[in-house]
């Protein structure tokens, strides 16, 4: 029982009560019927069965003293009739059919079937000496009292039910109008927890809810404003980390590279003065070479080194080109919009670093044939997309790389997914544009 109450509404809840009160009230106006009844239609047919024996003593005493007693009693016969509630019923004559209910079109029939109508009909014997010759019958028509007894029932019923219909009709309004401010202080609430803080929730409704909505509008400027502050620092953050990659690119771009060409020139120097180019020179050469390019690599990882030079779309139509020479039998079909260099540094940077670690993945990992990119501006939104036809990974989520790219695109108040559709596989990033985030200059 506690399991269906629980899942009952509120308007279930409060209606519920009433429902069973004018149930109640069927059942007692029912029950009524079903005790008083009989004793009714017995109490108020009992004149007439009275009538109908004192006719039949009356035509018993005249037929003792007439001379003529046939005559007599066909006499009374014809005067008499039986189409009424008394009549005359010859001996070995058939019984008249019960005619009580057959008026009672009016009257449900359930409400007939469950009346407990006793059997009235009344018999009185007529007789010419020791031989009986018929009988009076008294058979009552009840459609009349059963009509009243409707009448009765639909009174009790009405003044017990009408009112409790009334109340529950009121009570259904009262609960509407009580439980709509609750529908949309629940949907303000589910909204805030999407992340949505700008919608003010209606202050309606009775003064409790009302005290509600004002606690949920003020819990949601709250929130409004540590979401921006949290945006704001986490961007500070992203700002910060990019600047301190520049400068320690930079500390190695100027600092290690002349080292590196410099031993690089000296050692070939050296190997070219030697009267044979041995082993271990040949190899300091090729160690030299070898740190050159991880120099450079690790240049390329900290910060692009062409992005202030080349702007966002030429630095990203440089990365495709390389993918291409490391990857000659890579399709690669590209969508990148011209007015990503109004852009500024942070979300250039981002722009950039998504679409590096999508491309490095597809050309090192996803063993693909064909690769799709794309980094539009739509409306307030940049949309970047790298899209391939390699098999289905194991585990279709994120790698460190782009659990990385992940932090630092939420810390943008944007979205990363990672998706399988229709054979390819999807890297999709939105990146919100707001005007802090355009170059002006």
């Amino acid at each position: 029982m506690r399991k269906i109450w629980d899942v009952l509404s509120f308007r279930q809840r409060l209606l519920l009560p009433i429902a069973a009160m004018i149930v109640s009230a069927l059942m007692s106006g029912g029950v009524a019927l079903l005790v008083f009844s009989p004793d009714q239609f017995e109490y108020e047919n009992e004149k007439e069965a009275g009538s109908a024996r004192a006719v039949a003593n009356a035509l018993n005493a005249a037929l003792k003293a007439s001379c003529n007693p046939k005559e007599t009693l066909d006499a009374f016969g014809t005067n008499l009739g039986n189409g009424e509630a008394v009549g005359y019923l010859p001996a070995g004559a058939a019984a008249p059919a019960r005619t009580a209910l057959s008026q009672g079109g009016r009257v449900p029939a359930w409400f007939v079937s469950n009346l407990a109508i006793p059997d009235l009909a009344k018999s009185y014997p007529v007789g010419i000496g020791n031989a009986r010759v018929g009988a009076i019958v008294f058979t009552p028509d009840l459609s009349a009292d059963i009509w009243e007894k409707w009448m009765g029932f639909l009174a009790i019923v009405s003044t017990g039910s009408l009112p409790m219909l009334f109340a529950a009709f009121g009570t259904h309004l009262v609960a509407g109008r009580t439980i709509r401010p609750m529908e949309r202080l629940g949907a303000g609430l589910t909204r805030m927890r999407e992340g949505d803080y700008d919608a003010i929730i209606p202050l309606t409704g009775p003064p409790e809810i009302r005290g509600y909505c004002r606690e949920a509008n003020q819990l949601a400027a709250t929130l409004k404003q540590l979401s921006r502050d949290n945006r704001d620092l986490l961007r500070k953050l992203v700002s910060l980390q990019d600047e301190e990659r520049r400068r320690i690119a930079r500390e190695l771009h100027d600092e290690m590279g002349p080292l590196l060409f410099a031993i690089r020139a000296n050692v070939a120097v050296l190997s070219e003065s030697a009267s044979e180019r041995s082993a271990p020179s040949q190899g300091l050469v090729e160690a030299a070479e070898a740190l050159q390019r991880a120099n450079k690599r690790i240049l390329q990882g900290l910060s692009p080194l062409y992005l202030e030079e080349l702007g966002l779309s030429g630095s990203l139509d440089a990365l495709l080109r390389d993918a291409r020479k490391q990857l000659p039998s890579l399709r690669i079909r590209s969508n990148i919009g011209r007015d990503l260099d109004a852009l500024d540094g942070v979300l250039s940077q981002t722009t950039y670093r998504v679409m590096q670690e999508g491309v490095t993945n597809v050309v090192r990992h996803a063993n693909a044939s064909d690769m799709e990119v794309s980094a539009l501006i739509d409306g307030e939104n940049l949309r970047i997309e790298v899209a391939d036809d390699g098999p289905l990974l194991p585990d279709l989520k994120f790698g460190r790389g782009l659990t990385g790219m992940s932090e630092r695109v939420r810390a943008l108040d944007g979205k990363l997914d990672l998706s399988r559709e229709n054979g390819r596989t999807t890297i999709r990033c939105s990146l919100p544009i707001h005007p802090a985030t355009l170059d002006q200059s």
